[in-house]
């Protein structure tokens, strides 16, 4: 008899977590988990040929002779005409249960129920990750993988550099495994950790001694009007603006905190302009102290209390402010035959060339002519006469006189009549009152 098996029960695995798989003769019930035995006989076509015939086995099939008294073909027909009739009846055989063990895909195994559960590679260290890698218990398997801020390359976790990838908004510092964002000065972090938001810092610290502006990441220091920033940026000193121009004020600038004011001489007011002096007039406002006797001339920041004029011999007094030599007295031959008084007053420093003074002859005789000159007084030739017509000159100051100062010139008159043959002369004597100042 000729008894052939065929049968093959080898549990197949691979390094590692490979796919579960069933061996061969077995199917794999999906529902389950569960490897099933697979029945040859009715999934073979002629399994066994001849006269054998298939009995099923747990992962394979045996062909047996039709005749063994052991195995009977659940798939024989007794009826059939093809096979002689069956032996005599006689005591019934004891045929062997098949039973089917039931076997677990891989990655799985057998529980105290007798069911399939996964196993745990990580726990039970029946993993092959790297040391490097950490492992990743997963249904029927496992990952090798790596922790955050690491990557899988090579089968090796290496670092990932997050600030090479932009992570931080402003400043990064990379570490092993992880990065370290912070933010330029004038930022703070945000509560993610990446972006930065400006500080106010005007609101928050106030930095400066005057006015705070906020500014992106950083803060600028203003100064009220009249103050200055200085050189550290946050304190305001006080602005010197009488030393940026001496125009500021006509007479004198006095700096003040955070601004300045103009003063005026004696004898001057303010005008309503803060900056220029008017004089006052002692005289009109009778805010003087002369005599009954005395003239009060106002000048330039004061006045001047002047006495009657008084003629010299051989001169007699025709008015208040001339004098007269007659001409029958001998000594009045080498004298100017008139001497007028005159006053006036003058600012210090004037522009020159400047007319300040005009001369003229009264009457005008026939055949005669006039001559003019400054006959004394004019010692520093700050002065000449210019004659502007027949009988008419103007006195001209050529250089800047500076006060306070007084000044008397002689200036003369000659006359020539070449008819009658005379010659004489007349003197105003003037007095030039230079005030102190320029206004």
């Amino acid at each position: 008899r000729i008894l052939t098996a065929f049968t093959l029960a080898v549990c197949l695995s691979s390094p590692g977590k490979a796919q579960q798989q069933c061996t061969n003769g077995f199917d794999l019930d999906r529902a389950s988990g569960q490897c099933l035995d697979i029945d040859e006989c009715r999934t073979i076509p002629e399994a066994c040929r001849g006269d054998m015939v298939c009995v099923n086995q747990n992962g394979g099939y045996l062909c047996v002779p039709r005749t063994n008294p052991v195995y009977r073909s659940p798939y024989l027909n007794p009826y059939s005409n093809i096979y002689p009739p069956p032996p005599a009846p006689g005591p019934v055989p004891n045929y062997p249960t098949v039973t089917r063990p039931l076997i677990c895909r891989f990655g799985y195994q057998l529980d105290e129920n007798n069911q399939c559960a996964d196993v745990d590679e990580c726990a039970s260290d029946s993993h092959q990750c790297n040391p490097t890698q950490i492992c990743i218990n997963t249904e029927g398997g496992y990952t090798c993988s790596c922790t955050e801020g690491y990557w899988l390359l090579e089968g090796q976790c290496l670092d990932i550099d997050e600030c090479r990838y932009g992570y931080c908004q402003q400043l990064c510092a990379n570490v092993p495994g992880s990065y370290s964002c912070t933010c330029n000065p004038g930022f703070t972090l945000n509560d993610d950790g990446r972006s930065c938001q400006d500080v106010n810092e005007c609101t928050s610290e106030n930095p400066c001694t005057q006015s705070c502006v906020n500014t992106y990441g950083s803060f600028l220091c203003r100064c009220e009007p009249g103050y200055e920033l200085e050189a550290d940026g946050v304190n305001c000193s006080d602005m010197d603006e009488c030393s940026f121009s001496e125009f500021l004020c006509q007479h004198e600038c006095v700096n003040g905190p955070g601004s300045y004011y103009c003063i005026c001489p004696s004898g001057y007011n303010l005008l309503d302009d803060s900056r220029s002096c008017q004089d006052i007039n002692e005289c009109e406002n009778r805010n003087f102290t002369c005599t009954l006797q005395q003239t009060c001339f106002n000048i330039p920041g004061e006045y001047k209390c002047l006495d009657p004029v008084r003629c010299e011999d051989p001169y007699i007094q025709i008015n208040e402010n001339r004098c007269m030599c007659p001409a029958e007295n001998a000594g009045c031959r080498d004298q100017p035959f008139t001497i007028l008084y005159r006053v006036m007053d003058m600012v210090s420093g004037r522009s020159v060339p400047s007319d300040i003074f005009q001369m003229q002859a009264t009457t005008r005789y026939p055949g005669a002519y006039y001559i003019f000159q400054i006959k004394s007084g004019n010692e520093g030739r700050e002065f000449y006469m210019r004659q502007t017509g027949p009988i008419s000159a103007t006195l001209v100051m050529t250089r800047p006189v500076k006060g306070p100062r007084t000044i008397q010139l002689d200036l003369e008159m000659i006359t020539v009549n070449t008819v009658i043959n005379f010659r004489g002369s007349s003197v105003i004597r003037l007095r030039i009152y230079v005030s102190q100042y320029s206004f």
